[in-house]
């Protein structure tokens, strides 16, 4: 049944993509909350009339995922199920013209930095004194911290500066706010994100500041971890090394998308660095903070990518040991300075390469793992699933990383820390016991 009026009006909020979405979501969320309206995400039920979907239009994957969730919810509409149907998020900033001709019954679309217009389309205000305050989508003990948006680097097969704009660091006061704001309601782990953290303060303090930002967020009462990701390694600022050796509540972990082990692909690629440089770094990190997890990604099939560059990359990912990683297949990005090169390499080759480069990964996590049996970690625990309760170490991050099972035949509380030892090891997986 069709519902009328501000007052019936129910609003789910729809997020695809990455954690940056999340965010921009979760904001939404607190804004339509404070304006009295009954509103929820992602809700499993059928009774919201008015939908908006938060879209990602990265790769390909994402943007098909996006479009099909679009039009579902059109259908939803067609068959009288919901009122409204309404998209933001990145595949809406960037395709909004043709999106907007290919399917008309959306009722409007919005960029990513439209949140105003949106909400008066919601017949919300936006309440600057909300500003600081967030209503969290995800467990209450972590949340993620956007400490920037957009992006300059020059990347050549990214879009993100498309979608997202320049870098605009946020106010670290702002910032420190937001945390404590979090802390009070709970939460435990700060998850710091943006599309280059290291990038962070060029733009308003005129030098790179993500260490004075560390620090200053390490000072906030009842934030145990925080966690750093997606780490530009061109520039990177070594002085965020000695907060995460001094500070123990920054957590001994860095996420830092690589992209490549060829010096002549990262050159395509525009990367601003080449191999050589890159495992010093990576060795510099190692040596400051002996102790760190090193996440990273990579990208298999760019355009140009050579058999060769691939058996270098594949000894690179063999020499540097990486605790954790992830790799795409190249997605060919209209607008990109790698679109104007030919999508040279055949989606079998991307996959097989792909997978080889996994197989490597899951052989190297599996030893690095073994290592870990008989020592004891600080766990928090997320969740509770399948006769475990699941949790993590300081080493791993929400849904990309490693997870830590302890029986739940032992009582944890989620949300809590617990120190585990660990008794057995798999590829991506650790099991334990909690100790006293």
């Amino acid at each position: 049944m069709k519902t009328k009026g501000n007052q019936k009006t129910k609003i789910n909020i729809v997020t695809l993509g990455c954690s940056k979405n999340l965010v921009d979501s979760e904001v939404l969320f607190t804004q339509l909350k404070g304006n009295g309206m009954n509103v929820s995400h992602e809700s499993s039920k059928d009774d919201s009339n008015v939908v908006v979907i938060n879209t990602c239009g990265f790769i390909d994957n994402a943007k098909q995922e996006s479009i099909d969730t679009i039009l579902r919810y059109v259908e939803a509409k067609e068959a009288g199920v919901v009122d409204k149907v309404y998209v933001t998020g990145c595949l809406s900033h960037r395709y909004k013209d043709d999106l907007e001709k290919e399917i008309p019954l959306v009722d409007s679309w919005f960029g990513t930095n439209e949140l105003p217009r949106l909400l008066k389309t919601l017949k919300a205000d936006y309440k600057h004194e909300l500003v600081g305050e967030r209503l969290l989508t995800t467990p209450a003990h972590y949340a993620y911290l956007k400490i920037a948006e957009g992006c300059d680097r020059p990347c050549s097969f990214c879009a993100i500066p498309l979608m997202r704009g320049k870098h605009e660091s946020r106010p670290i006061e702002e910032l420190v706010l937001q945390a404590q704001n979090l802390a009070r309601k709970g939460t435990k782990e700060l998850i710091l994100i943006a599309q280059d953290l290291t990038y962070f303060g060029l733009d308003i303090y005129k030098k790179r500041n993500l260490a004075e930002l560390l620090d200053k967020l390490a000072d906030v009462e009842g934030i145990d971890w925080i966690r750093l990701q997606y780490a530009y390694p061109s520039g990177f600022p070594l002085d965020i090394l000695d907060v995460m050796k001094n500070r123990p509540n920054v957590c001994n972990y860095l996420d830092m998308p690589l992209q490549h082990g060829s010096s002549e692909m990262l050159k395509i690629m525009r990367r601003g660095i080449d191999r050589p440089k890159t495992e010093e770094l990576i060795n510099k990190i190692r040596e400051k903070v002996p102790n760190v997890a090193l996440r990273t990604t990579l990208i298999a099939g760019h355009p140009g990518e050579t058999e060769e560059m691939f058996e270098e990359m594949y000894y690179f990912v063999e020499k540097m040991r990486f605790d954790r990683l992830g790799i795409f297949q190249y997605s060919h990005e209209d607008q990109t300075h790698s679109f104007s090169m030919p999508d040279d390499i055949a989606p079998e080759v991307k996959q097989e390469r792909t997978d080889i480069i996994m197989e490597l990964q899951q052989q190297i996590s599996q030893e690095l793992n073994q290592q870990k049996i008989g020592n004891t970690y600080k766990v928090l625990f997320d969740r509770k699933e399948g006769g475990y309760f699941i949790g993590r170490t300081e080493h791993d991050s929400p849904e990309v990383d490693n997870e830590v099972l302890v029986s739940a035949e032992q009582y944890v509380r989620l949300g809590d820390f617990a120190n585990v030892k660990i008794n057995q090891a798999e590829e991506f997986d650790l099991y334990g016991t909690v100790v006293s």
